[in-house]
């Protein structure tokens, strides 16, 4: 291997070595004149040393100090050729870590990574699902034209993948193919449409993410999926949440009527529908249509409404202008809470906020007035979170509360930031001119700055007088006055010319004064400001037409002056009023209209919000934030006039769930059909994602569940094994079972009855007969239906029957397993579950349930059990065949399997007309027993007979907590089905079942000890499982 590594080392070391950060203890002297390089160099070879190492441990070092000098941000690019010799490693720890240097470094050396491509594309087809997902981003980090077809292929089957999480980073893929090959566009489109068919919360972020880069103006890949991803959304994750609210923004603006004018189209209609003439009574109810939301729009604001209370601030900020955006303006006011918590984070946070806020608040006051107080400036403020808040302020300003603002405001005046010292006078000055009851107080109160020290606070209250003067500029002649003092000392150029406008522009209210500052202003006119010198130009015109005797000299003088100023501008402007006011034969006909030129009546100058603009962007975007149009912003549309074809975004399954609400109606037809057919299909759906969709087809839909799980809470009253069937909502089946009850034997005679015609659901109908079974107790009593009984009779129990009766199962969640995944199946899905009754096939067998899924959108024919390849002695009682089964139907059947008290895999095919697929079931070693009810003198007599070889124990250690008789009852009734018995020591624990096959008990005892430790003990003639629950019991004692 050291032969292989020269060519790296020469190529590495030739250049100049960067500094990685690494401790090494290196030999060289540091008094040559490259000591410090040769330290490096030698770092290095150390790192590389132990990649070409043949001991996994000395690799796994080395890659762990690799990625730490990543993380610290330093460079390790030289390592490249000796980390990604390694791809290949078997140790999946190094794996690991390889793929997370490669991530990093792949497009920086594309040429080396080329080179272990075919290492890439094995590990696409890895077990492990971390590495599958590391490789397909390896792969999508090398950024050459040449393997996009490579690239293209592996995202078609990350996308079918059987983990979630691959999927998520084909998705992740998708973004980045496009960027290096937009032609790929079309296939792209078809991946995302099917990956926005997934189920997973953890693709769905990821899959909307792909679709806003590649095509976010596709909205019809979006109308099937509308449902399920309003229903995913509180469970992604928050960045994915962020991306799917502004998707289903947009959506929501191009597929529902607008919602702001309900209050006034419910009360004109009225009006008008009762008031109008026949004649126009048409036309009137078409244009006054009240208005309804529609069920999806509904959907998607009740569903986001959770959000708001996200620790995420992105996700707050999304939430809340989703409902500025779509929502009705009377439900808008619930964000305002949220966002006034935001105020509380960083200050990075608070900014962004502040700003959505500033324009929410000029249309909508009434959101934010309550919380006005939470808009006071901090003296820890930046000062771009103070300038905002003034904004905001100055919006929710009113007669009410402009007092109070009032008196805030001469506070913030005083402060030693003068930039916001500035911007509050300017603030003062727009309450001034929006709340006319204060202007005068304003203006007052301006004035009185003008003798404050510093000097841009005067000079910013002169600028804001000078606009508040134009609003009523008879009444403040003494105001003008004192202003034209200040010309002495002021010395900030806009101040100065404020003041100057002023003048000129009321000349002739001070007659005495204007001329005498102009004097003033021509004695320093080559030393003033280029803004001053051209209002001191406007200044000489305007006396010399109003007051020439005085003037007319000081103006010749001072446009002499400006004829040979260096600014081009003001000798421009010296020329033009020249000609203009100075009559001489060149002059044209504009001279005559000099005075109107000059001494026109100008508008007041209109104070706005510089947000005032901002509210065409979408709030919460970047394009808002920086009020210009950004790169990739997606603008809202406007909303439909009418709305579009609701129907698009319905799916099959809320068709089917259409369909069966007549039947169910109809109950005293078919009863018994329905309830053993269709309520199987409806149970399994509800356990689907897809499923939550039909939740919200409609209101009616919503109360029609609501009153199912009346029944069902009702019911359990009476027998709380119900309490599975109203968590599928078995509406039509409830009521049956009611009936059947009551009427217990005429049931036995009907189900005999209905078992010929119904032979393909002869599993569920004798099923029924066990619900007592499934009663969930805490503690389990030996409680058995006669019908049971009659089916228990002949059970093979061990010598000690006389002691031992079968009891009823304590209730623990169902555990479903995965028989044959959808993918695999070619859209067929099937998962089984140990329901934990007696099996009705067979005293030995094992009884399972199957729940088959057609994911697809045609029908499945002939699903059946095919070829079975069993160990010697098991034996399987096979469902009968299903003719077919409808897009997005399911059905849940039974079928028994003899293990033979033991977990070996039974394997056999499941079949349809066109494919058989190989899968298996292996039983958890707790469901091959039954519980039994004994005595504790019962227990401790057959524990007697079972010790020496028959006897296994093993010490646990845990928290005290965990070893509470509940929590000990409960961990070991998950883990096996077996009951309680009763104990006269608090510190002794007993439990007992028998094994399905043979009969032979199985004793679990667990005995407290002092501390924190226990013995468990498990006594059987089985010693293999024994051993086996042993194993699997003591990590579930153990942990909290």
């Amino acid at each position: 291997m050291s032969s292989n590594s020269f060519p790296y080392n020469e190529q590495s070391g030739g250049g100049e070595a960067t500094e990685l950060g690494q401790e090494a203890t290196s030999t060289i002297s540091p008094s040559g004149a490259f000591g410090l390089f040769s330290s490096d160099l030698k770092k290095n070879e150390d790192l590389k040393q132990m990649l070409e190492s043949n001991k996994d441990s000395a690799k796994l070092d080395a890659m762990k100090r690799i990625v730490g000098m990543i993380a610290k941000g330093k460079n390790a690019s030289e390592l490249f050729p000796a980390v990604v010799k390694n791809v290949a490693s078997k140790n999946i720890e190094i794996k690991k870590l390889v793929y997370v240097y490669l991530v990093r470094y792949a497009e920086e050396q594309q040429d080396l990574a080329l080179l272990s491509i075919s290492t890439f594309q094995r590990a696409l087809k890895d077990p492990n699902q971390l590495i599958r997902a590391s490789a397909l981003r390896v792969l999508s980090s090398i950024r050459v034209p040449i393997i996009v077809p490579i690239m293209m292929l592996a995202i078609k089957e990350a996308s079918a993948d059987l983990s979630p999480y691959v999927r998520k980073n084909a998705a992740h893929a998708i973004q980045k193919l496009y960027s290096l090959d937009p032609e790929q566009k079309e296939m792209l489109i078809e991946v995302i449409e099917k990956l926005l068919k997934d189920k997973s919360t953890l693709v769905a972020g990821s899959v909307v993410m792909a679709f806003e880069e590649v095509c976010p103006d596709r909205i019809d890949l979006i109308h099937k999926n509308y449902r399920k991803l309003c229903n995913l959304l509180v469970d992604v994750e928050e960045w994915g949440q962020v991306v799917i609210i502004h998707m289903l923004t947009r959506y929501a603006r191009t597929q529902f009527v607008s919602p702001w004018k309900e209050g006034d189209e419910l009360e004109d209609n009225g009006k008008n529908f009762y008031e109008s003439d026949d004649d126009q009574k048409e036309k009137t109810d078409k244009r006054k249509k009240p208005y309804t939301m529609d069920p999806d729009h509904r959907l998607l604001i009740r569903n986001t409404k959770p959000l708001l209370q996200s620790r995420n601030a992105a996700v707050v900020m999304a939430v809340a202008q989703l409902y500025w955006h779509i929502s009705p303006k009377s439900e808008a006011g619930i964000i305002s809470k949220s966002l006034v918590r935001l105020l509380r984070s960083n200050r990075e946070v608070q900014y962004i906020v502040l700003q959505n806020i500033a324009t929410m608040s000029i249309q909508r006051k009434g959101m934010f007035e309550p919380y006005l107080k939470s808009f006071y400036v901090r003296s820890t403020d930046p000062t771009m979170i103070k300038t905002l808040k003034l904004e905001i302020l100055t919006n929710l300003a009113n007669e009410a509360n402009i007092s109070t603002l009032l008196r805030e405001f001469q506070t913030y005046v005083k402060s030693q930031d003068k930039q916001f010292a500035a911007a509050t006078i300017q603030t003062i000055g727009r309450c001034a001119t929006n709340i006319l009851e204060v202007t005068d107080t304003c203006l007052n109160g301006l004035v009185c700055l003008l003798s404050n020290r510093d000097e841009i606070v005067v000079a910013e209250s002169v600028v804001v007088i000078k606009k508040l003067l134009q609003m009523q500029p008879a009444q403040h002649g003494e105001i003008i006055k004192h202003m034209a003092k200040l010309l002495d000392s002021i010395t900030v150029p806009v101040a100065r010319a404020s003041i100057l406008w002023l003048i000129g522009e009321n000349c002739e209210r001070v007659p005495k004064i204007a001329p005498d500052v102009l004097r003033k202003m021509a004695k320093s006119f080559t030393s003033e400001d280029d803004l001053v010198k051209l209002q001191i130009l406007n200044l000489g015109a305007k006396l010399y037409l109003t007051n020439s005797k005085q003037t007319k000299l000081l103006t010749q003088y001072i446009l002499n002056l400006g004829k040979y100023d260096q600014n081009y501008d003001i000798r421009d402007r010296t020329r033009f009023i020249r000609q203009l006011i100075v009559p001489n034969e060149k002059s044209g006909a504009l001279s005559k209209y000099a005075k109107k030129i000059f001494l026109a009546q100008k508008p007041a100058p209109l104070l706005e919000s510089p947000f005032k603009d901002r509210d065409h962007f979408q709030l919460g975007t970047l394009s808002h934030t920086l009020n210009i149009k950004a790169t990739g912003y997606l603008e809202l549309s406007n909303w439909p006039e009418v709305a579009p074809d609701p129907s698009v975004r319905n799916v099959e399954v809320i068709e089917l769930a259409k369909e069966w609400t007549p039947a169910g109606k109809a109950k005293q037809e078919n009863s018994a059909k329905k309830f053993y057919s269709e309520s199987e299909e409806e149970e399994d759906s509800s356990d689907s994602s897809s499923d939550s969709e039909s939740e919200s087809g409609s209101e009616s839909g919503e109360q029609g569940e609501s009153g199912e799980e009346g029944d069902s809470n009702e019911d359990s009253s009476e027998d709380s094994s119900s309490e599975q069937d109203s968590e599928s909502g078995r509406g039509s089946g409830l009521e049956n079972k009611r009936t059947a009850k009551r009427n217990s034997k005429e049931k036995e005679k009907k189900t005999k009855q209905d078992r010929t015609p119904l032979t393909k659901d002869v599993s569920l109908l004798d099923l029924d007969d066990f619900n007592p079974v499934s009663t969930p107790v805490a503690l389990p009593t030996p409680a058995l239906s006669p019908s049971l009984m009659a089916d228990l009779e002949g059970l093979n129990l061990s010598t000690s029957s006389s002691v031992i009766s079968v009891s009823t199962p304590a209730f623990v969640p169902t555990k479903t397993h995965v028989l044959l995944h959808r993918m695999s199946g070619k859209g067929l899905a099937a998962h089984y579950f140990f329901p934990r009754q007696p099996c009705i096939f067979g005293d030995k067998m094992v009884s399972i349930q199957i729940t088959l899924n057609n994911t697809t959108d045609r029908k499945i024919e002939n699903i059946h059990i095919g070829e079975k390849k069993l160990p010697i002695g098991m034996k399987m009682h096979v469902f009968n065949p299903i003719d077919s089964l409808e897009p997005e139907g399911s059905i849940t059947v039974s079928m028994g399997i003899d293990f033979c008290d033991s977990t070996q895999t039974a394997s056999f095919q499941l079949c349809t007309k066109d494919d058989c697929f190989s899968v298996n079931i292996q039983p958890p070693v707790g469901e091959l027993l039954l519980p039994v009810a004994m005595s504790e003198k019962d227990f401790k007599k057959e524990q007697g007979v079972l010790t020496g070889m028959n006897e296994t124990s093993a010490v646990i250690i845990a928290a005290p907590q965990n070893f509470t008789p509940s929590v000990i009852f409960q961990k070991v009734v998950n883990v096996a089905n077996v009951g309680a018995v009763p104990s006269g020591q608090d510190n002794i624990h007993r439990f007992a079942a028998k094994t399905v096959h043979s009969g032979s008990l199985m004793l679990v005892t667990v005995e407290l000890k002092e501390g924190s430790t226990a013995q468990l003990i498990i006594n059987t003639e089985k010693t293999v499982i024994g051993s086996v629950l042993l194993r699997e019991l003591k990590p579930v004692l153990s942990q909290g």
